[in-house]
């Protein structure tokens, strides 16, 4: 299962994207941070890269 971001905790800081092995995640137009469900591999790695845990699965 894809991870979900909570838009309403996410700062933007853009953490995840750096850490996704596969680019899954992305800031949107609002400059929070989205997961592309199709890309996403369940690794977990932008779980613990989070700062704010913002990040679930």
């Amino acid at each position: 299962m894809p991870v979900t971001v909570n838009k309403d905790l996410c700062i933007g800081c853009g953490a995840c994207t750096g850490a996704c092995p596969v680019s899954a995640l992305s800031l949107d137009g609002d400059g929070k941070s989205q997961c592309d469900e199709n890309t996403c591999i369940d690794c977990g790695t932008c779980i613990g890269t989070c700062p704010v845990s913002a990040i679930s699965q």
